[in-house]
């Protein structure tokens, strides 16, 4: 029996899980100190249903597993979560605990000048635990995609993802997005337990700077020498490209140029992409170029969140040879030119 009664066989089997805390985010009108800032528009923000989100939009069905607070943030984040197609009848209301919100400010996140100000200790999703979430629920997929944030939330959290990524028969998928985050505390036993959980999954993505900060690993096949357990392994290189480590084999793909408009939510759109294709059994190749393709789509508009490109579109561009992959440049409203796809390849 799952948490809330119901039996195993009554949850449908989607796709995609995805589990963790989503916030309600809050962007400043204008640039500028937070201090500054006048007013704010009100989005959501959330790594795992960032993934989800994407994946229900380019057609996969799609379930995310989570506790929000009894309040009108909560009702915010389920209704736009599942306004895009997403499961989330899974999703539990705590009246006792507040959902997370953060604000920050307009500026790219890679520079000093970027503040968030965080507003999520006690919230209802760092209560997660295996005794109050619907794990039949979250089992019921082809690919579990959980990532490096919600072990850092509380021991709760901790407890439960261990248990998600236990070694079992007949478990989905496991895709695990290290996400590494220094500012969730656990500074001390933070990068053990990101190691140790990511060598349980199936599918890792993590990016080159990342595993050099958290782990001190330089290049990519260090990275794969830390992590020899997992079947496939994604290093995301920036703007160079990405490498995926797919049993014995090794591929690179540079990413295509991309006139960036808010370099926020391209991971997770990169990961919404390789699995969008993994799950249509696509070559390892053709996984790496959708993963650019999803992730140039959030590149190129000011929010977290992107439509990723048409199927058809998509497809098209990845099935380009290497010269004119390598020619490829995408701007903002590239997405929009589904019947045009040719018209996107030009040198910068």
């Amino acid at each position: 029996m799952t948490a809330d009664g119901q039996s195993t066989a009554a949850r449908d089997v989607v796709d995609v899980v995805a589990l963790g805390e989503s916030m309600v985010t809050f962007l400043p009108g204008r640039p500028g100190r937070l201090a500054d800032v006048p007013s704010f528009d009100r989005a959501i923000g959330g790594a795992e249903s960032n993934v989800v989100c994407v994946l229900a939009a380019a057609g996969h069905s799609a379930r995310w597993v989570s506790r929000v607070g009894a309040d009108g943030f909560g009702d915010h984040l389920v209704e736009t979560i599942g306004g895009y197609g997403v499961d989330v009848s899974a999703v539990e209301r705590d009246p006792a605990r507040p959902t997370g919100i953060y604000f920050r400010t307009a500026g790219d996140r890679a520079t000093d000048a970027h503040e968030v100000a965080y507003y999520r200790a006690g919230s209802a999703a760092s209560a997660m635990s295996v005794a109050n979430v619907d794990l039949a629920a979250v089992r019921a997929g082809r690919v579990l995609h959980l990532s490096g944030i919600t072990p850092m939330l509380s021991d709760g959290c901790l407890g439960l993802v261990r248990e998600l990524t236990a070694l079992r028969a007949h478990r989905p998928l496991i895709s695990f997005d290290v996400n590494h985050r220094p500012a969730l505390g656990r500074s001390a036993d933070g990068p053990g337990v990101l190691l140790e959980l990511a060598r349980g999954a199936d599918l890792v993505f993590v990016g080159e700077d990342e595993a050099a900060e958290v782990w001190g690993l330089v290049g990519a096949e260090a990275v794969r020498d830390a992590f020899p357990d997992p079947e496939t392994l994604v290093v995301k290189q920036g703007g160079r490209g990405a490498t995926v480590f797919h049993r014995k084999h090794v591929t690179f793909v540079p990413a295509p140029h991309v006139d960036v408009v808010a370099a926020v939510g391209a991971g997770d759109a990169f990961a919404a992409g390789f699995l969008s294709a993994t799950l249509r059994g696509l070559p390892v190749r053709d996984r790496l170029r959708h993963g650019h393709l999803t992730a140039a789509a959030a590149l190129t508009v000011p929010g977290d969140l992107a439509a990723p490109p048409l199927r058809d579109h998509a497809d098209r561009l990845v099935a380009l040879d290497e010269r004119a992959w390598g020619r490829l440049r995408l701007g903002p409203g590239w997405t929009d030119a589904a019947d045009r796809a040719d018209e996107e390849v030009r040198t910068p």
